[in-house]
């Protein structure tokens, strides 16, 4: 399994609970995350997506860090079987 099989992942589950995962590209600031996670009720979060067993790279946990003090939740998924549980966090109350 490759991160592309496990962002699509992320994408279905996520439109399947009608919400939005959207590709965040920023341009000048390396490392952000890959996805952009907007639930129903104003949920927001952040998803960095790895292949199966791999780690983020130091920068990107720099950002991860930046992004969480700014109050933001920042979730890594390297398994599909994340997912869910994922979900279930950024939609609770």
């Amino acid at each position: 399994m490759i991160e592309k099989q496990v962002e699509q992942a992320l994408r279905k589950a996520v439109r399947d609970r009608g919400g939005l995962a959207l590709k965040f590209v920023s341009p000048g600031l390396a490392g952000v995350p890959d996805r952009i996670v907007l639930m129903p009720n104003r949920r927001v979060a952040f998803v960095e997506l790895k292949a199966p067993g791999k780690h983020p790279r130091p920068l990107q946990v720099k950002r991860k860090r930046q992004l969480e003090s700014l109050g933001f939740p920042v979730y890594c998924i390297d398994h599909p079987e994340q997912i869910g549980g994922v979900l279930d966090e950024i939609c609770a109350p």
